[in-house]
């Protein structure tokens, strides 16, 4: 097997996925120096950045730097030091099972997913071990919409990693002027800290669609993060994650836009769309919506409360209106306030 070259950062990064986040995380690489693959279903998209520098499919406008070259195959990420793997959630799977053969033992992937897989209840953490397990596990998350991202605009996130020196590594390997990740060793609260913040941004898209208010929308989130909370601890994290970056941050971001492809969903269904008509026309995935009924299944397992969280996949499942689950949440018994 190669061995990877010990170094303050890496060289050349494989960005798996052409969606909005991954290719302005391409850009990101891009503008830190690194030369960067990234990888596209889409032959059209291929076609758009290695021609025009664009992807104007997932991010329209935005002029791409020339150190950032799209490929089709995954196999053509295997020089690649680094991986970023981006698809969604629910793909996340089948994307590592067809990267397999094209990497090294040791390479590093950074999952840049946020979701619970339907079907097993695991994090993207525990697909990635399962998969390839001797890969080095990390992640990344925290407030970031795409298209400031790739503009350059200033952002901040978390980089989670339980191996400080590949943590360190990939750090600097990302940081640019403008966008500054955090190190953390709490992968499990990143992750389960992202997961739930997409269904959150569905209830808070809902509140606003409907003409709840300022009140309904701040107490949701207040709310909202006492959900995440209680279910990232249950999974094994630590509370101070939950409240930086890839928690609060998150969620303040995500439940507060309609940037947010979650919150667009949730003000559709608020004023009166089915679900179907809220998914129409739309080419990126809204991840709250897949990972909802997994993320209430989870907690079910670990005994955990998420009102909120539960209230949203009823609606989705179509098993509840958006009129009666308000009322059933604001008809919940009355008790002593706690985050836990």
């Amino acid at each position: 097997m190669k061995k990877l070259k010990l170094a303050d950062h890496f060289d050349r990064v494989g960005v798996i996925g052409a969606g909005a986040w991954g290719t302005a995380l391409a850009q990101v690489c891009a503008r830190a120096g690194r030369e960067v693959i990234l990888q596209a279903r889409e032959a059209e998209v291929v076609e758009s950045i290695n021609t025009a520098q664009r992807n104007e499919i997932y991010l329209k406008g935005i002029d791409l730097l020339p150190q950032v070259r799209a490929t089709a195959n995954l196999s053509d990420l295997a020089e690649c030091e680094l991986i970023l793997a981006v698809p969604p959630a629910q793909h996340m799977r089948s994307t590592l099972n067809a990267l397999a053969p094209f990497i090294s033992d040791g390479v590093p992937i950074v999952l840049c997913a946020k979701g619970v897989e339907r079907g097993t209840d695991a994090l993207m953490n525990e697909v990635l071990a399962e998969t390839l397990p001797n890969a080095r596990p990390a992640v990344l998350s925290g407030p970031s919409f795409a298209a400031e991202v790739a503009r350059g605009l200033p952002a901040a996130v978390t980089l989670a990693c339980p191996d400080v020196d590949l943590g360190a590594q990939i750090i600097h390997t990302l940081a640019t002027p403008t966008f500054r990740p955090y190190h953390s060793d709490d992968m499990i609260g990143a992750e389960a800290a992202g997961a739930l913040k997409n269904v959150l941004a569905i209830a808070c898209g809902i509140s606003e669609g409907r003409g709840l208010g300022r009140n309904a929308h701040a107490a949701l989130i207040t709310r909202g993060f006492a959900e995440i909370l209680r279910f990232a601890v249950a999974l094994g994290a630590k509370k101070e994650t939950v409240a930086g970056l890839c928690g609060l941050g998150d969620l303040v971001l995500t439940c507060s836009s309609p940037q947010s492809r979650n919150m667009s969903v949730g003000l559709a269904l608020g004023g009166g769309q089915t679900l179907e008509q809220a998914l129409a026309g739309k080419v990126s995935v809204a991840e709250g919506v897949e990972s909802a009924p997994a993320v209430v299944h989870l907690a079910k397992k670990l005994g955990v409360e998420l009102p909120i969280c539960e209230a949203v996949a009823a609606i989705l499942a179509g098993e509840a209106g958006v009129e009666d689950t308000v009322s059933a949440l604001m008809s919940r018994p009355l008790k002593f306030e706690s985050a836990i």
